[in-house]
């Protein structure tokens, strides 16, 4: 068995920066588990063809690990090169063991076992920074296993498949198949488009940083005020997301149709790709390319009037009956990134599943811990989302309660630390209490940010800055210091 002071599961941003910050504590007994062959989560992982981020990169990338970017909007490759240097700068990869997937984690008294396909773990803390966008899903349409041709998710791109000269059909019409339409519509021979709703689409206004730019952004000081200008430019979107639906349609949905009209001439087409609710209720695509592809003459959209009624050896038959011939399915069907937030089972004290308290939607203070599983915190857990800014800013922040709670344990020589069911009632009620009327709940439209119970648990119902400020202020009393037992007495639970 490999035994460590901490466990962290998965090696994308949230296991980095969760190493970073328990190193920079001393805290160097740490292991990563990496389930896949290679290191770095999501922008490893993901290889389709467009794939970009969609936060302004001087931003997006941790605040202490500075880049020199070359573009507003970094492509997938360039955002690779950043996670290696991450992971390389920080000496991640010999503490990292790849091939590793986690079966199941279990609380033992004073520490958690980890069972994985390579072995068994002890450790006295778990963080879980799998992420909630690693779970793909596939619809059951019927037929799908029937179909003779190639198909994968865009989370899985079959880099060898050559699509270039290919009939493709792209089911799905979010972020992800956003960024493959534009990318593989002037190679194939036609591209079928299946979109259950449309979503809003802003100018994406991307470019290429100048030498002087990047010579520029390498001096620390304009660094931080270039990080700084586009965070308070981004964080005013929280006021018409919660605070002002007037605001929401005057800015950003009149910005959103101008987009439409100017790049999509024909009336039918532009009707198909109007949205009929509120703008940011589904994440807002950022695009130049989307539209005008998707007005390309060898590309056909299939709206909800015309969806997958089955699928066949050969393609796909439409819910009008026509057949398509296809030689790919690309899934673009998204991830369960809600109810499916940690995909192994967790059993806490008491032999409590996570999945059982998390019935009939997830929930966790701070969207990091959960009471009666000590000493286990979670990356982009429950109401840790963001459809405003930087998901690595909301990373860091709790990471600024990680590192408060690990040092309360090791402070009074305890065994664990939970918090109590009290405080983590009264902030799953606030959060929820706050979602009411924001976009995300009210706006519309039924959206990955939304349980199966229908309550939001992707997002954070507020600004990003007030969630940090929570995050710092460690409260000893919605916490419970476990401390070892002594002689034949109870394990003894004191107030932190």
């Amino acid at each position: 068995m490999h035994v460590h002071s901490v466990v962290i599961i998965g090696s994308g941003f949230g296991g980095q920066c969760a190493a970073k910050a328990l190193l920079d504590r001393g805290i160097d007994d740490l292991v990563i588990l990496e389930r896949r062959s290679f290191l770095g989560g999501t922008w490893r992982q993901n290889r389709y063809p467009g794939a970009a981020v969609d936060v302004q990169s001087p931003l997006y990338s941790i605040a202490s690990e500075p880049f020199e970017w070359t573009r507003m909007f970094a492509e997938r490759e360039e955002l690779e090169r950043y996670t290696d240097h991450v992971l390389e700068s920080n000496g991640l990869p010999a503490r990292t063991h790849s091939d590793t997937n986690v079966q199941r984690i279990e609380w033992s008294g004073d520490h958690w076992k980890i069972t994985t396909s390579r072995g068994d773990y002890a450790a006295k803390f778990v963080v879980n920074a799998s992420g909630p966008l690693s779970t793909p899903v596939v619809p059951p349409f019927p037929g799908r296993e029937r179909f003779q041709g190639t198909q994968f998710h865009t989370n899985d791109w079959d880099t060898d498949f050559d699509h270039a000269g290919k009939r493709v059909a792209i089911i799905g019409s979010g972020a992800s198949a956003a960024q493959v339409i534009p990318a593989i519509a002037p190679d194939v021979k036609h591209l079928h488009v299946f979109q259950r709703t449309p979503h809003w689409v802003m100018p994406r206004n991307d470019r290429e940083f100048t030498p002087l730019q990047r010579r520029l952004l390498r001096v620390e000081p304009i660094r931080r005020l270039v990080r700084s200008a586009i965070y308070w430019s981004l964080e005013t979107r929280i006021i018409g997301f919660k605070y002002s639906r007037r605001a929401l349609k005057a800015v950003a949905q009149r910005a959103a149709l101008k987009h439409l009209a100017t790049q999509v001439p024909d009336a039918d087409l532009r009707a198909q790709l109007t949205p009929d609710y509120l703008i940011g209720c589904k994440r807002v695509i950022l695009s130049d390319t989307l539209y005008p592809s998707l007005g390309a003459p060898n590309v056909t959209l299939h709206d909800k009037n015309d969806g997958i009624a089955e699928i066949t050896e050969t393609g796909v038959v439409t819910t009008s009956g026509e057949h398509l011939d296809i030689d790919l399915l690309v899934w673009s069907t998204g991830y369960d990134a809600t109810d499916g937030v940690i995909s192994y089972p967790v059993i806490g004290r008491d032999g409590r599943a996570l999945s059982d308290i998390w019935n009939p939607y997830p929930r966790a203070y701070l969207g990091t811990t959960v009471p009666g599983f000590p000493n286990l915190f979670i990356v982009t857990g429950p109401n840790t989302g963001i459809g405003h800014t930087s998901a690595i800013f909301l990373i860091e922040a709790q990471m600024e309660y990680i590192v408060r709670a690990v040092d309360a344990v090791r402070k009074a020589g305890a065994v664990a630390v939970e918090v109590t069911s009290a405080a983590e009632q009264d902030y799953t009620d606030r959060i929820h209490r706050d979602m009411e009327g924001t976009v995300w709940k009210d706006g519309g439209c039924h959206s990955w940010y939304q349980s199966r119970s229908g309550h939001v648990v992707a997002m954070f119902p507020g600004f990003s800055f007030t969630f940090r400020r929570w995050a710092k202020r460690f409260q000893p009393t919605a916490h419970t210091l476990h401390m070892a037992p002594t002689g034949a007495a109870a394990q003894d639970e004191v107030s932190a």
